[in-house]
């Protein structure tokens, strides 16, 4: 990151190699869309249509795309179009009218957390599902301080931006946010991520200020990706509780199933968060999001505040994210994931041995983060040269870390054997030329 906004691998004007036409459209967005918008890759790709794990650009060239899981369960899933195509020709307005199809979806999805998790909020994203997490565990506990690792991402809200560190120092923290350092290095993962919570704790209250929360991303990933050992969050979740905060789990990334050994992040850990805020996957490309709850800690919020989200849980929304949980579960795709991305980790820790900038991997199903070095140290400027290679060998990734030496791997949860075949081939193609 950059003290002006930018971000790993975004395009920089007047780099690259774009035709005469996608020039146009690069300055066309510039004039209707203003210049707080980034594009990814040295030359952009101009994509027109998505399907499965591919995605096509205007000349019907096909793209492996192994890095969005906004798509979770594939690009235009039929049975998903289908279930939004359905529902919005029939009924597609709030919920302050009675109707079934939010109750359904929140009865099918509450199924799949722990029964002390038993209330389901709607929103659209997970930035708004994070920023409502915010204020009732600011009304449950009375507290207003919060603790984040030190290069998360939650969202783009006000206050949420300010518990986002990956946004770059163009974007200041909110005055009652502690970061703390992420779960890595070797020894007791646990106890020395706990020992950084409770530190934080500690100076909030140094300040005066009331520990309201701990929230995290449960895979880290705009950290680099720490997901082992399984069960090291705990710890940490004891020392917020203990000063009367709550353990929130972001589970926007590694959520429905994406781990491959759960549904859900946090239960590798053997815990029961007290919220669990919900986005990207849950629609497969459809705005839908939420926050799943303790009953006890939205009881404060929820008497003496009226919450109403136009758009959240509308009728549409709500068939929608059926669709797309029942593809997960129909479809055995956290199955796919335990499996697939076996069997991709042991893919990239073969080329590991012949490719000496190929450090440390961190991975748990299809969640995968490939350290880039040089010497034994960081490489930001290589990584940004594979990321760059790739998408010229047609196969769409990108970077994360504070460092921006991690690729992040993160494809659709239908990815297969053969697509983990066609993404070694290409990456170590691009090694090579390197």
């Amino acid at each position: 990151m950059t003290n002006t906004g930018q971000m790993v691998n975004a395009y920089v004007a007047g780099r690259g190699n774009l035709s005469a036409e996608d020039q146009a459209l690069v300055a066309r967005r510039a004039r209707a869309l203003g210049p707080a918008y980034r594009l990814f890759y040295e030359t952009p790709v101009h994509l027109v249509r998505g399907e499965g794990v591919w995605l096509y650009d205007k000349d019907g060239k096909a793209y492996l795309d192994t890095y969005n899981n906004v798509a979770s369960v594939g690009h235009c899933h039929p049975h998903v179009v289908a279930a939004t195509a359905r529902q919005a020709a029939v009924f597609a307005s709030h919920t302050r009218y009675l109707h079934d199809t939010v109750l359904d979806y929140a009865e099918a999805l509450l199924a799949h957390f722990p029964s002390d998790l038993s209330h389901l909020m709607m929103t659209c994203t997970g930035s708004e599902a994070n920023d409502l997490a915010y204020r009732i565990a600011c009304a449950h506990t009375g507290g207003t301080g919060f603790i984040v690792t030190d290069n998360a991402y939650h969202g783009v809200t006000h206050t949420i931006a300010g518990m986002s560190p990956s946004l770059g120092t163009g974007v200041a923290l909110g005055e009652h946010v502690r970061l703390v350092p992420a779960p890595k290095g070797a020894g007791d993962v646990g106890a020395d991520f706990a020992a950084g919570v409770q530190a934080a704790i500690d100076d909030l209250l140094r300040h005066g200020i009331k520990p309201a929360a701990l929230i995290v991303d449960t895979v880290f990933s705009s950290d680099g990706v720490f997901v082992d050992p399984a069960g090291f969050l705990r710890p940490a979740a004891e020392a917020i509780r203990a000063a009367g905060g709550l353990f929130i789990a972001d589970e926007v990334q590694p959520g429905f199933g994406r781990t491959g050994e759960a549904m859900w992040g946090f239960q590798r850990h053997g815990l029961i968060p007290d919220m669990v805020s919900l986005g990207k996957p849950m629609g497969n490309g459809y705005p839908v999001a939420g926050l799943v709850i303790r009953p006890e800690v939205l009881a404060a919020f929820g008497s003496k505040a009226r919450y109403f989200n136009t758009f959240g849980g509308n009728a549409v929304a709500a068939a929608t994210a059926m669709a797309v949980l029942e593809v997960v579960q129909n479809e055995h795709l956290q199955d796919n994931a335990r499996v697939v991305g076996a069997a991709f980790a042991e893919g990239l820790r073969g080329l590991a041995s012949h490719f000496e900038c190929l450090g440390q991997l961190r991975a748990v199903g299809l969640f995968l983060g490939q350290d880039i070095i040089r010497d034994g140290a960081p490489d930001a400027a290589l990584t940004g040269r594979i990321v760059n290679g790739l998408r010229e060998a047609r196969v769409l990734i990108s970077a994360t870390g504070p460092q921006a030496h991690v690729l992040k791997i993160r494809p659709p949860l239908v990815f297969s054997m053969e697509n983990v075949d066609t993404f070694l081939t290409a990456f170590e193609g691009v090694l090579r030329k390197l």
